[in-house]
Formats: C-alpha cells, sequence, structure tokens
C-alpha cells in the first residue's frame, strides 16, 4: 500500500469519527431552556420528551407543575404532570 493510499484512508476514518463527536458536543453545550405558561391549557402542541413548567397554582408552595410529552400514542404524544421544586425566583 502506498503512503497516499493510508493518508486517504486516515482520512476517510477520522471524517466520520470527528462528525459524531463533534455533534455530541455542540448538543451538551446547548444550555436547556424549559418553556414556561401559566396555564396548561396554553400548550398548544407538545413534541415527546418536551418539558413545560405550567405556574398555575395547583402544585404547593415552593413547586411547579411539570408537563412532559411522555408516550407516543395514535391520537398524539401522552402527557404526564408533576410537581417539581421550583429553582430560582418566580417568573410574572
Amino acid at each position: 500500500m502506498r503512503k497516499t493510499d493510508l493518508t486517504i484512508e486516515k482520512m476517510a476514518t477520522t471524517g466520520w469519527t470527528a462528525l459524531p463527536v463533534s455533534l455530541a458536543m455542540v448538543l451538551l453545550a446547548t444550555p436547556v431552556l424549559a418553556q414556561q405558561v401559566s396555564r396548561e391549557q396554553d400548550i398548544v402542541e407538545m413534541r415527546l420528551g418536551q418539558r413545560i413548567l405550567v405556574d398555575d397554582g395547583s402544585c404547593p408552595a415552593g413547586q411547579i407543575k411539570e408537563v412532559s410529552g411522555a408516550q407516543m400514542t395514535t391520537t398524539g404524544v401522552a402527557r404526564t404532570r408533576k410537581c417539581i421544586p421550583r429553582l430560582g425566583p418566580k417568573k410574572r
């Protein structure tokens, strides 16, 4: 095998390895921004895995309702609701 063949082969395998690694680094570096609404009726459509904070007063003090798209069904995305600790000051 000639030296140029090795160089081309090395570039091809390095490129395929670098792409997923760089994509993973970009996704990990992106801050997670949770959407917050005041009523659950304000949520128009929800994607699978999406989490939305709902500040409707239905949870105890110091907590906020989290609605998440949990499971794909034939009619769309099934939602789950739970109260989680409120982080940071209350937004208006």
